[in-house]
């Protein structure tokens, strides 16, 4: 977890990106229902006045967490572009090791969970989703797959992605080596060679 900002007398004030950034590490390590004003003045030092500086209501609150979540959110997407000039395989590679990486799974679960209940981070996971899928197919349509094959090989891959998250506590954790063989799989006999 994030270090605590606080707030005692002489020092700064709580920023609103205190706030944020300390509300969505809860939303990630306990989901949404641990977004609560007195929780979060306990952790941050500060009274509810501090809370309510920033924010009308709890729901104020999350519709901040929600915006800064929304916003990292595309930003990564963006960053993801830059895949472009590496192979197709090696692409797929470095978005499909993140499946095994315990912070994105976190993170993935949580917001899924509130993306049940709230609009705005439902339409971002569904941009995300579609994004993905984009990305990911076009790789495999790359690899020499016709394009209802890499479909289908795009879907069960994010499929796949989004089955590990909401899965862990059940089932075996991938390995690295799970998602190679993965991707050989998907990649296929028409990408073998590349």
């Amino acid at each position: 977890m994030a270090a605590s900002p606080r707030t005692t007398a002489g020092s700064k004030r709580l920023s609103l990106d205190d706030w944020t950034i300390r509300a969505l590490d809860l939303l990630k390590a306990e989901g949404v229902g641990a977004l609560k004003i007195s929780r979060l003045c306990s952790e941050l030092g500060v009274t509810k006045g501090s809370f309510y500086w920033h924010f009308a209501d709890v729901e104020g609150l999350k519709e901040a967490v929600a915006e800064r979540w929304c916003s990292q959110t595309r930003e990564a997407l963006g960053q993801l572009s830059v895949l472009d000039d590496l192979p197709p395989l090696e692409r797929l590679r470095i978005m499909s090791l993140r499946l095994v990486d315990d912070d994105s799974w976190s993170v993935e679960r949580a917001l899924r969970d509130w993306a049940r209940s709230d609009p705005l981070v439902a339409g971002v996971i569904a941009e995300s989703d579609q994004f993905v899928f984009e990305l990911v197919q076009g790789a495999i349509a790359e690899l020499g797959h016709d394009a209802a094959s890499a479909r289908m090989r795009a879907g069960l891959l994010v499929y796949a992605g989004i089955g590990f998250a909401h899965g862990q506590s059940a089932l075996p954790k991938p390995t690295a080596d799970d998602i190679e063989d993965l991707l050989d799989f998907l990649a296929g006999e028409r990408g073998a060679d590349r």
